[in-house]
């Protein structure tokens, strides 16, 4: 099993962000026996397709390379840029066959992780030359698995050419006596043959490689229970500072609220544990609006606020439970219970109204009817 530097065992499958960030730094799953396979494949299916093409090429590129003009023997000078005219002949009758080889170079990366361009790969990284990591990488677990890629390479490799070989004995040993024509042919038919066969044993190998790698790719990214829950950590926000962020803005409310309850036309108390704060402000609101509220402990404090600002407090169990339960602080009160809430409101003013002197009488507050619990629709 897998294990990091702290010999936690990395039994987790890396998670999408390792995923990613290893990507980005030009680490992806790569098979150099499925590139040889690709190319080598590749390569010798063009030479079979195009063989009497390429043959007719190069029959004639040597027919001009043996056969120079006389004029050239007379001027020595031109030599050199007879035989820079000659290689780019070459190169133009060998095109289709790099071009081939390149395109299958390219499209190989594309079976395992894709094409990745990275310029973190770039970066020289000194524990490469650390010569215990190289000893580590050549005499431990990777270091075995190349040798016994390198065996069954040699294995596959001179298993086809062996069977191509004894195979096609008979039809070498009648060369000697074919044309030289004849002799060509058939030693180009005998080389495709033995190309095929070594395409075939290397494209086998490649099967064998390239899921290991993906396999082995995986593994080296595995994770430890510790590392996935630091990346949590990292992705969602530590849950101490968030739950101290919470705190915070909790203290931070409470602060506002507190401060906005001088400014309350109301508070409506259940005597012992609930408090709500209105205020309503006609022509600039449509209703009364709830700009502090709280339970048992906060709903003293609103209390003890609002005695020192003679704020009226007006005692409701019902309506405050209602209130409390449904208002928001900053918004208007439910539609339900404006009627309630306008009663406490004209007993305030009516009050308001007697204490300055310009009310006959004090006033009664009446009972104030409110449903606490209303059935929902449809019950």
């Amino acid at each position: 099993m897998a294990e990091n530097e702290d010999g936690q065992e990395r039994t987790e499958q890396p998670s999408a962000k390792r995923l990613r960030e290893a990507r980005e730094k030009g680490n992806i799953p790569r098979s150099r026996e499925l590139a040889t396979a690709a190319v080598f494949g590749a390569g010798v299916a063009a030479l079979l397709a195009a063989g009497p093409l390429l043959a007719r090429g190069a029959q004639g590129w040597m027919r001009g390379a043996l056969s120079p003009e006389p004029a050239l023997l007379q001027a020595p000078e031109r030599l050199f840029g007879h035989m820079g005219l000659l290689l780019l002949k070459l190169l133009w009758v060998v095109l289709p066959l790099v071009a081939v080889s390149l395109l299958a170079a390219l499209l190989a990366p594309l079976a395992m992780g894709g094409l990745q361009f990275s310029n973190k790969a770039l970066t020289p990284d000194l524990n490469r030359l650390n010569p215990a990591a190289g000893l580590k990488r050549i005499y431990g677990p990777e270091g075995l698995a190349e040798l016994a890629k390198s065996l069954l390479r040699v294995a596959l490799v001179g298993t086809a050419a062996g069977l191509t070989l004894s195979h096609g004995m008979d039809l070498l040993r009648t060369m000697p006596n074919q044309g030289l024509e004849d002799a060509a042919r058939t030693g180009l038919h005998f080389t495709g043959r033995l190309l095929l066969a070594t395409a075939c044993a290397l494209a086998l190998l490649a099967a064998i490689d390239a899921p290991y790698q993906k396999w082995n790719w995986m593994r080296k990214l595995k994770m430890t229970r510790q590392e996935l829950r630091d990346e949590l950590k990292e992705s969602e926000g530590n849950p101490q500072v968030k739950g101290k962020i919470r705190q915070m803005q909790a203290q931070l409310s409470q602060r506002r609220m507190m401060e906005a309850v001088p400014t309350a036309d109301v508070i409506v108390v259940n005597p012992t544990h609930y408090a709500v704060a209105l205020k309503y402000e006609s022509g600039s609101m449509r209703a009364p609006t709830v700009v502090a509220k709280g339970v048992d402990e906060m709903a003293q404090r609103i209390r003890e606020v609002a005695d020192r600002h003679r704020v009226a407090t007006v005692s409701a169990p019902p309506l405050a439970r209602a209130l409390y339960r449904e208002g928001e602080l900053g918004k208007e009160i439910p539609v339900r219970l404006y009627a309630a809430v306008a009663q406490i409101l004209s007993y305030v003013y009516q009050l308001r109204a007697w204490r300055a002197g310009t009310a006959p009488a004090s006033p009664e507050l009446g009972p104030v009817a409110v449903d606490e619990f209303p059935a929902e629709p449809g019950r």
